[in-house]
C-alpha cells in the first residue's frame, strides 16, 4: 500500500486549496492511501522556543505522519505571488532539529499544486517551493502540473464544481501515487 500525505497550506475554513485536497483524498487509486495532514496549530518559529520547550506537539505530529508517508502533496495558495508564510513557517519548523530534516523529508517524492482566485493559478508559488524542496533534501514530481486557477467558479460550496478541473486533479494524483510507489523506501 502506498501512502501519501496531503497537506492544505491555508488555515481558512472556506479554502479553495483544502476543498481540493479533500477533494483528492476521495481520488486515491486502488493501492493507494492519501491521509490528511495539518498545519493547524503550528505556533511560529521561535528558536527560543525551540530551545526551551523542544518540538511542539503539532510538528511533532505532521512530522512523524510525513516520515511515515510514501510521498507528500502540498496544496499550496499562493500570496502576493509567493509561498503563504504559514505554509513555509510550518515546513520550517518541520526541518527542525536539522537532525531530523533526512528523517522526514529525504528522497521522499513531493509533489505541488495549488488553487487561487486569480488568472494564473499558484504558478509562482510552486516554483517558489522548489529551492525549499531541493534544500530539503525531496525527490520533486514533474511529471504533471496542476494550477487551479478562478478557483472561485471550480470550486464552490467547498467541492469542484468543474469536470475538467475534476478530471485533472484525478490524473494528477494518480500520476504522483504511481511515482511514489516507485520510489517506496
Amino acid at each position: 500500500m502506498t501512502r501519501l500525505v496531503a497537506i492544505s497550506g491555508s488555515l481558512r475554513k472556506g479554502s479553495f486549496n483544502t476543498a481540493l485536497l479533500r477533494a483528492a483524498l476521495t481520488m486515491a487509486p486502488e493501492g493507494t492511501e492519501i491521509v490528511e495532514g495539518s498545519i493547524r496549530g503550528i505556533p511560529l518559529y521561535d528558536g527560543d522556543v525551540e530551545a526551551a520547550d523542544g518540538i511542539p506537539e503539532a510538528v511533532m505530529a505532521l512530522k512523524d505522519l510525513v516520515a511515515a508517508a510514501n510521498g507528500v502533496i502540498l496544496f499550496t495558495p499562493e500570496y502576493n505571488n509567493g509561498i503563504p508564510g504559514v505554509f513555509k513557517n510550518a515546513i520550517d519548523w518541520m526541518s527542525r532539529p536539522s537532525a531530523d530534516i533526512a528523517r522526514v523529508f529525504g528522497g521522499k517524492p513531493f509533489a505541488i499544486t495549488g488553487a487561487s482566485p486569480g488568472n494564473f493559478g499558484t504558478l509562482l508559488s510552486q516554483e517558489a517551493w522548489l529551492p525549499v524542496m531541493r534544500t530539503l533534501g525531496t525527490v520533486p514530481w514533474f511529471g504533471a502540473k496542476l494550477m487551479v486557477s478562478r478557483a472561485g467558479t471550480v470550486i464552490q460550496d467547498g467541492r469542484i464544481a468543474d469536470e475538467a478541473t475534476e478530471r485533472k486533479l484525478r490524473d494528477f494524483i494518480a500520476g504522483f501515487a504511481a511515482f511514489a510507489a516507485e520510489h517506496r523506501r
